[in-house]
């Protein structure tokens, strides 16, 4: 009997091959995709910053509604929420609040988050600072009328962060509305490639159902591409068409489809994420039937 796929399959951001055929405007690019290549899910990049009129992401809103294609964000990469400096946490938690704002106007309910460094801290202090933030970020949301934003926390490619599968687990723990986002890629950068087996997908799987339960865990977010990396952990995200580099989607797909995931997967592929986000969507068709 074929199973039925529910999970939200789509890339972050504009592929190359977007803008190669003269489209310029992300309202563009849903039925772009959605007509390619059958994706029906689509991440906003705001990693370096919120920029999007209210003009613009209505447009924008009305376009991915049109073609079915729920979006989610990205929040700035220089969110720090262990920052022992008040006032520098204080900004960190207003980017999240205004990636979350666009996102609401949208209809998009995911915003990823990279909780932040130690720095020099204690790791159990800054994880301490990030918890106390994170619920503070939470109550902001219901105070603004936001209650159905999920923040997504990121697994991180550098162990010089904070952002282990361990960390982010405990912290997702805090509030019910959490998931956490596991970038197998960056799995794969801080365990120095050990992602390259059926069980090691399965064991991280495991480790998330155990910690979350199995229906909370089904709804995860995921982002996935091949990796480079060094001692230090992650250098860049590579293609699919890379195969040197790893993590193998071949790996994972049987095993979502298996366990009857059906949260939102993204492909942050250096360039070809939409390509790339279909074959990962081809790959789960075929393990279904």
């Amino acid at each position: 009997m074929s199973k039925q796929i529910k999970i939200k399959v789509g890339p972050s951001g504009n592929s190359e091959s977007f803008y190669a055929q003269g489209f310029t405007s992300t309202q563009d690019t849903f039925s772009w995709q959605r007509e390619r290549f059958g994706l029906d899910a689509f991440e906003l990049p705001f990693g370096r910053g919120v920029r999007l009129s209210s003009e613009t992401a209505q447009a924008i809103a009305a376009a991915a509604h049109e073609n079915g294609v729920t979006l989610s964000a990205h929040a700035p990469y220089y969110v720090n929420l262990a920052n022992p400096d008040p006032a520098m946490a204080e900004k960190s938690m207003n980017y999240i609040l205004e990636t979350a704002r666009v996102l609401h106007q949208m209809g998009g309910e995911r915003v990823v988050v990279h909780v932040g460094s130690p720095k020099n801290l204690p790791r159990e202090t800054a994880m301490d600072l990030c918890a106390q933030r994170l619920l503070a970020v939470r109550e902001a949301l219901i105070d603004e009328g936001m209650r159905d934003i999920k923040l997504c926390l990121e697994t991180m490619g550098r162990p010089s962060v904070l952002g282990s599968l361990e960390e982010i687990l405990l912290l997702v723990n805090l509030d019910e509305s959490f998931l956490p986002c596991v970038d197998f890629a960056h799995l794969h950068a801080v365990t120095q490639g050990m992602m390259n087996s059926s069980q090691a997908f399965e064991d991280t799987l495991d480790a998330v159902e155990k910690a979350l339960g199995l229906e909370r865990a089904r709804l995860m977010h995921m982002h996935f591409s091949r990796i480079e990396f060094g001692k230090k952990g992650e250098i860049r995200h590579r293609t699919f068409a890379e195969t040197d580099y790893g993590p193998d989607f071949d790996h994972l797909a049987p095993l979502l489809v298996e366990r009857g995931y059906q949260g939102t997967l993204i492909c942050e592929s250096q360039g070809t994420m939409a390509e790339d986000a279909a074959f990962m969507r081809r790959t789960l068709i075929m393990h279904s039937s």
